[in-house]
């Protein structure tokens, strides 16, 4: 009796060590902006890899990002993702433009996990145009960067490309206004010049501008294409994933914790508007 007792303990043994075994658990994935316009591109993550666990870090305090100095932004964005990494992230995704071309390069020598950035989607925006005209919507920290240089240089030789700095729009949407006299009347400033170019493709060169979208697609009109990079870079970080062999499916719903410097009632509220559903909103740590 004694011996069958034994061979059944190890059987029930094996079966759970092999059951749980095939139990991966869900990536966790560290997301940062200079603030709100980030949430704009984990929306994306979330459609792409929903059993994912998505953490957020808002540094609305210290936004926008554009008017930094560079030394500024890699503290900044070092700060946070040493952060996130503290919480669990295994892969950085920088949502913000002005920020990844200021310090992606430092954070991928100095942290051993995917770093994942983004870029003004001119080369889409190349294919897209049918004037031969792009206008690009940034940050003026985007626009001075040797990064965006570095586009126009690859793709921007065939065609003209008309640059716009929205100066002040971050800090609107920063503010949940995304659809006031006010809003409305400094989208017209700037997106009016590169209709007037004859811009027939705008590029969304920062996360925060896919939340005034519909703005800028009322006053561009119906026959102006919009690009915005956050599906494109969704889709890589599921390729830097798969790469790596992290669990990219998994029967449950992934969670998303969120930190904010701006832990305003009105800034709270915004930002689960922003993400929908469930979401943990908390104010981030002093030291970050």
């Amino acid at each position: 009796m004694g011996t069958l007792c034994q061979f059944l303990f190890h059987i029930l043994i094996e079966f759970n060590v092999s059951d749980h075994s095939s139990e991966k658990p869900a990536p966790v994935i560290g997301v940062f902006d200079s603030g709100v316009g980030g949430l704009s591109v984990l929306r994306h993550i979330r459609e792409q890899l929903p059993d994912a666990n998505l953490l957020y870090f808002a540094d609305s305090l210290h936004a926008p990002y554009g008017s930094k100095t560079s030394a500024y932004i890699i503290e900044r964005a070092r700060k946070i993702t040493h952060f996130l990494l503290g919480q669990g992230a295994q892969a950085i995704v920088v949502a913000c433009n002005t920020a990844t071309a200021a310090a992606i390069k430092t954070l991928r020598q100095e942290f051993a996990v995917p770093v994942i950035g983004m870029e003004p989607a001119v080369k889409p925006a190349v294919a897209a145009t049918r004037s031969g005209i792009v206008g690009v919507l940034a940050t003026s920290g985007t626009l001075r960067s040797a990064q965006f240089a570095a586009l126009l240089e690859s793709y921007g030789q065939h065609i003209k490309v008309e640059t716009q700095a929205c100066t002040g729009l971050v800090e609107r949407i920063e503010q949940g206004d995304l659809a006031s006299a006010t809003t409305r009347a400094l989208v017209q400033q700037y997106v009016a010049p590169l209709i007037a170019s004859g811009a027939d493709t705008i590029v969304l060169g920062c996360t925060h501008y896919p939340f005034v979208e519909t703005l800028i697609a009322e006053i561009a009109g119906p026959e102006v294409v919009l690009i915005d990079t956050g599906e494109a870079v969704a889709r890589q970080l599921c390729r830097r994933l798969h790469e790596l062999t992290l669990p990219a499916e998994n029967p449950a719903q992934g969670t998303v914790v969120c930190w904010t410097n701006n832990d305003t009632p009105e800034g709270v509220v915004f930002i689960r508007q922003c993400i929908g559903g469930e979401v943990s909103v908390q104010k981030a740590p002093m030291d970050v």
